[in-house]
C-alpha cells in the first residue's frame, strides 16, 4: 500500500502484431513523489517498446476492469512498503488474524454488497439482502482463493444470509464476531439512474508546457491535431501535467488513460460525435518481441522463448463433424416445403431457407437449426424464416443452436454441412415473384437450358459452391475459375491465379450444373471469339480474391436489457467461470457473433436471444465496422458446439451442473457438497436408437449424379463404378465423392491461450466430482428426416428425452447406495421450485434427503424399491414431483 508498481501486459494478436498495455499502480499511502515517478517511467517503458502501448493509471480501491482481470479472482494489497521506507508488517505464521478486508466493524456491512470474514478455522461470506446471484458467485471465487492460500484448502466455509437471525447456527456464529446481531441500517434509495446529468467533456490542449482549453459545439476527430509529432520529453511533460490536474481538483479516484494517434482504444474514440474508419496501424510482431526482449535482458531477466516467430496464418477450421444428416426447407407463402435430397443444396438468390444438421458430438448428438436469406429474398419471406426456426429451436427445449445467415457472409461450417452449394439467379416463392411483377422487375430466374455464368469457389471437395453471377466479362476474377453455358454449349474457364485444386472443383461442379454435356475448357488469355460472344464482348475485369471478413481476437460481453435497450460490458482475459447461468453473454471474434443463453435466463428472453445479437450488430461496440450482415449464433448452455468452446478451456462437466451460479459454486468451495458428489458418475451412452444420425460405419456422402448417367469428362469408369457403390436412397444426396469419414476438427481443440483460466487444485479436483451424464439431443423434438416419420409418437417429449439419456445405462448401476449419515429436508425445500432451498446438497439426488416416512408418501414406495426401478422409470418419476 505503501508503494507503486509498473504492470506491463503485452499480447499477441491474430493479425501477428503485439500489443502492449502498461498500468502504474498507486497504493494509498504512496507518496506524491513517487506516485508521479511512477508516471514518467511508464512514458520512458512505452518510448522503449516503440512508443506505441496504452498507459493506464491505477489508483488502489479504484483500479480498472482490466487491470484486475490480471490478478484474478482479487488484488489484496498489503500494508507497508519496499522503497518508501515504511515499516513492514511482521506476519506470526502460528497466529491466524481474523479479517475482513474493510474496517474491522459492524458499520462496514451493509445490504448492497458481499462481505468476506476470515477467522482461524471458518470463512464466512456475508450476503447482502440487496446482492445478486451473479456478485455472491464471485464472491465465492474470492473466499476459494482465500481458503487456498492462507489454509491450504483445510477450512469450513460458511454462507450467512442478510436478514437470517440468530435461529441459523453459522449466522449466529458470524454475527458473534461483532458482539451480537443488531439490524444493519437501511440506505435512502438511490434516484433513477435514468435522470443522471449529461456528462460535460473538456477537452484541453497541451502547448508548450501549459493545458490550453478547446471550444467547441461538438466533439469531433478533426479537434484532434493528427499533424505533430510529439517528442519523449513532451510526453512526460503532459504526463505530469494529466497528474496535477488531478491533485489541484482533488479528484482521486479519476482514471488516466493516455493513447497514441493509431492505437485509440475503443473508450476514447466512442467520446467522439464520429469516428474515421482508418486501417489498423500495427508494431510488428518481430520488432515488438526484439523491443520488449532487449527491455527484459537489461533487467537479468531471461528471455529464452520470446523471440519466437508467430505462427503461420492458418485456413480457417469448421470445427464441426460433417457426417451428420441434413434437411432443408424453402419458405413459401409463409410456410416452409421440404426439399428433396437432390435439391437441398440448390438455393436461390431471391428466396429463404431454413436448414436442420444433425450431427454426432464428443458424447452426444448436437444439432444446429439455422436460416439463410438470399441477396434478393423479401422481408416478409425472411420474417417468416426467423419464426419458423425459432419455433423450431423452441419444440426442441433451446437445445439446438440457432443462427442466422445472409447470402456471401456464411461462416465455414455452413459450407462444410453442404460440402457442395449452389446459388442460383431468381427466385421460386410465391412472394418474390409477386414483388418482382408488382414492381416491374424482369424475371431472370435460371433456366437450365439459358444463359449462364457460375463463378466456383472453396477449398475442395468438402468446401465448394457455385454461384452464378451476371453473364458479362467484368463478373470474371482472375482468381477463380467458371462454368459458362447457353443451352448445351458449355466452357469451363480458368483464371491465371488459381491453382489445380481450383480446377478439380469446377470438374466437380459440372457434375451438378452441366451433368451431361460436353464442355471446353479455356484458359485466360486464350479465349475463343464465342466465349467473348456469349458474354457480350471483353471487358476489364478484377485478379484480386473476394475478400471475407477475418476472425480476430474474441471479446466477450455480459448483456442486460433495462427497458429493452441492450447494456454491455466487456470481460478482460475470459474464461468459462465468467458465463454465469443467470445472464446473457456474447463473444464477438468479429467474423461471428455467439450469443450464449444461461439455462437459469427467463424464458422471454431467450426467444429474445437473436434480436440481442442483432442490436449488438447494429451497436458495434468496437467500433470495428461489423456488417448488418454478421453470422449470429444463438447458443444454449449445456448445447455449446465446439466451434464455441474452442475460444475457452472447456469443462463440459460445468455447463451440466444444476442450481444457479452461486449454489453451484458454493458446493465446490464447501469441498464437493454431500459424499454422493465424491462418487464418480457413469457416463450414459447416447441412445442410438431414436437418433437421426447414422452410426459412423454406415455414414458416407453421396454424389448428385445416378451410376448411370453417360460421363463425358475426365472420370474414369473405375471411380463412376466405385460411386455407384455409394449410391443410397437415404443417404444425404450430394455432389461430393464419399470422403474418409472424419472430423474436420482435432479431438482436443487448442483454445486461445490467452483466455486460458488458472484453477486450483482444489478447484480442479472438485469440479472434477461433477462429471454427469451427457444429454441426448432426442431427435423426436426436431424436424424427423423421411425415413423416420413412421417412428414412435404420443411420447411426452421431456420423459422421452429423460428416456433417451438413460436407457442404455446399466441396470446394475442402480443397486442401493449407501445413504448412512446424509441430513434430512423436507420436501419442500428440496424441490427445484422450493422458495428456500438447500444448498448443501447434490441436486442431482435430492430425492435421498427426504425422510423414509416422506419418501413412501410421495412416491409411494420405499427408497429400496425405489432404487431398484432402471433409470429412465425413475427420473420420470422425480420429474413429476419437481426432485429431477
Amino acid at each position: 500500500m505503501g508503494d507503486s508498481y509498473i504492470i506491463l501486459k503485452t499480447t499477441a494478436l491474430k493479425n501477428g502484431s503485439l500489443r502492449h498495455d502498461i498500468h502504474y499502480w498507486i497504493g494509498k499511502d504512496t507518496s506524491q513523489d513517487e506516485s508521479g515517478t511512477a508516471a514518467i517511467l511508464t512514458v520512458e517503458l512505452d518510448a522503449a517498446l516503440g512508443g506505441r502501448a496504452v498507459q493506464y493509471r491505477e489508483i488502489q480501491g479504484n483500479e480498472t476492469d482490466k487491470f484486475l482481470s490480471y490478478f484474478r479472482p482479487c488484488i489484496m494489497p498489503q500494508p507497508g512498503g519496499v522503497a518508501s521506507g515504511f515499516k513492514h508488517v511482521e506476519v506470526n505464521e502460528q497466529e491466524h488474524e481474523t479479517r475482513l478486508y474493510v474496517p474491522f466493524a459492524r458499520s462496514s456491512l451493509n445490504h448492497d454488497d458481499i462481505f468476506i470474514l476470515d477467522t482461524k478455522s471458518k470463512i464466512f461470506q456475508f450476503n447482502g439482502s440487496n446482492s445478486s446471484i451473479q456478485e455472491r458467485a464471485k464472491a465465492l471465487e474470492v473466499v476459494q482463493y482465500i481458503k487456498d492460500t492462507f489454509h491450504e484448502g483445510k477450512c469450513e466455509v460458511a454462507a450467512v444470509e442478510d436478514g437470517r437471525l440468530m435461529a441459523d447456527a453459522e449466522a449466529g456464529e458470524f454475527w458473534g464476531f461483532f458482539g451480537g446481531f443488531a439490524p444493519l441500517p437501511r440506505r435512502a434509495p438511490v434516484e433513477d439512474n435514468e435522470k443522471y446529468e449529461e456528462t460535460v467533456f473538456k477537452l484541453l490542449c497541451f502547448n508548450q508546457g501549459k493545458l490550453e482549453p478547446i471550444n467547441y459545439e461538438s466533439l469531433l476527430h478533426e479537434l484532434l491535431k493528427t499533424n505533430k509529432t510529439t517528442s519523449l520529453q513532451e510526453r512526460k511533460s503532459a504526463s505530469e501535467a494529466a497528474e496535477k490536474l488531478l491533485s489541484d481538483d482533488n479528484r482521486t479516484k479519476t482514471h488516466v488513460i493516455k493513447v497514441i494517434e493509431g492505437f485509440e482504444t475503443v473508450m476514447f474514440k466512442s467520446k467522439f460525435k464520429e469516428w474515421p474508419q482508418t486501417p489498423d496501424l500495427k508494431l510488428s510482431s518481430e520488432d515488438g518481441r526484439g523491443k520488449v526482449a532487449a527491455l527484459l535482458k537489461r533487467q537479468g531477466l531471461n528471455v529464452k522463448g520470446l523471440m519466437k516467430a508467430a505462427p503461420a496464418k492458418e485456413e480457417p477450421q469448421a470445427y464441426i463433424d460433417c457426417t451428420g444428416s441434413l434437411q432443408v426447407w424453402r419458405i413459401n407463402d409463409k410456410d416452409k416445403i421440404l426439399l428433396p435430397s437432390a435439391d437441398q443444396s440448390k438455393f436461390y438468390t431471391g428466396d429463404c431457407y431454413i436448414f436442420q444438421y444433425m450431427y454426432p458430438g464428443d458424447d452426444k448428438e448436437e444439432c444446429l437449426i439455422g436460416s439463410w436469406f438470399g441477396k434478393k429474398s423479401i422481408e416478409e419471406d425472411r420474417v417468416t424464416a426467423i419464426s419458423l426456426a425459432s419455433k423450431m429451436v423452441e419444440s426442441a427445449k433451446f437445445q439446438a443452436v440457432q443462427t442466422r445467415l445472409y447470402e456471401g457472409k456464411e461462416p465455414i461450417q455452413f459450407f462444410v454441412i453442404f460440402q457442395s452449394f449452389q446459388v442460383f439467379k431468381g427466385g421460386l416463392s410465391s412472394g418474390y415473384k409477386k414483388f418482382i411483377a408488382e414492381n416491374g422487375i424482369d424475371d431472370d430466374t435460371y433456366l437450365e437450358d439459358g444463359l449462364a455464368l457460375f463463378r466456383i469457389q472453396g477449398s475442395g471437395p468438402e468446401n465448394m459452391q457455385a454461384i452464378q453471377v451476371d453473364a458479362a466479362a467484368s463478373s470474371l476474377n482472375s482468381s477463380y475459375s467458371y462454368i459458362l453455358h447457353d443451352g448445351n454449349t458449355v466452357f469451363t474457364w480458368t483464371g491465371n491465379l488459381t491453382t489445380s485444386l481450383d480446377q478439380e472443383v469446377v470438374e466437380r461442379q459440372l457434375d451438378i450444373i452441366k451433368p451431361n454435356s460436353q464442355s471446353r475448357s479455356q484458359k485466360e488469355g486464350s479465349e475463343t471469339d464465342q466465349f467473348w460472344s456469349l458474354l457480350g464482348g471483353k471487358s476489364e475485369y478484377p485478379s484480386q480474391k473476394i475478400g471475407r471478413a477475418n476472425e480476430s481476437d474474441p471479446h466477450l460481453f455480459s448483456c442486460i436489457l433495462p427497458k429493452g435497450n441492450l447494456k454491455i460490458k466487456e470481460i478482460y482475459h475470459f474464461t468459462q467461470d465468467d458465463l454465469m447461468t443467470e445472464d446473457v453473454f456474447i463473444l464477438d471474434c468479429h467474423s461471428d457473433i455467439f450469443v450464449w443463453v444461461g439455462q437459469q435466463v427467463d424464458v422471454k428472453v431467450r426467444l429474445q436471444a437473436l434480436d440481442i445479437g442483432e442490436k449488438f450488430v447494429k451497436l458495434d461496440f468496437l467500433m470495428e465496422n461489423l456488417s448488418s450482415e454478421t453470422p449470429i449464433f444463438v447458443i444454449m448452455e449445456g448445447s455449446e458446439p465446439t466451434f464455441f468452446t474452442r475460444f475457452f478451456t472447456w469443462d463440459s462437466a460445468k455447463s451440466l451442473m444444476h442450481g444457479n451460479s452461486y449454489q453451484r459454486k458454493l458446493s465446490i468451495v464447501k469441498g464437493g457438497g454431500s459424499p454422493a458428489l465424491d462418487k464418480p458418475k457413469r457416463r450414459t451412452p447416447a441412445y442410438s436408437g431414436r437418433s437421426t444420425v447414422q452410426d459412423k460405419s454406415q455414414r458416407s456422402r453421396s454424389m448428385s449424379f445416378s451410376p448411370e448417367r453417360v460421363r463425358v469428362r475426365g472420370r474414369s469408369p473405375a471411380f463412376t463404378a466405385l460411386a455407384a457403390n455409394f449410391e443410397s436412397a437415404n443417404s444425404r444426396n450430394l455432389s461430393t465423392p464419399p470422403p474418409v469419414v472424419k472430423k474436420l476438427y482435432p479431438k482436443s481443440a487448442t483454445p486461445d491461450s490467452s483466455s486460458a483460466p488458472s484453477k486450483s487444485s482444489a478447484t480442479a479436483s472438485l469440479t472434477g466430482s461433477f462429471d454427469r451424464p451427457k444429454s441426448v439431443k432426442d431427435g423426436s423434438e426436431l424436424e424427423k428426416p423421411k425415413q423416420e416419420e413412421d417412428a414412435k409418437e404420443g411420447i411426452n417429449t421431456m420423459t422421452s428425452r429423460v428416456e433417451s439419456l438413460t436407457i442404455n445405462e446399466d441396470v446394475k448401476e442402480n443397486e442401493p447406495e449407501d445413504d448412512e449419515g446424509l441430513p434430512v429436508y423436507p420436501y419442500d425445500r428440496l424441490i427445484t421450485t422450493a422458495a428456500d432451498p438447500v444448498t448443501e446438497i447434490d441436486v442431482t439426488r435430492r430425492e435421498t434427503y427426504l425422510s423414509s416416512a416422506e419418501f413412501k408418501d410421495k412416491f409411494g414406495m420405499t427408497k429400496e424399491a425405489f432404487s431398484k426401478l432402471p433409470k429412465w422409470k425413475q427420473n420420470r418419476m422425480k420429474i413429476a414431483l419437481q426432485l429431477f
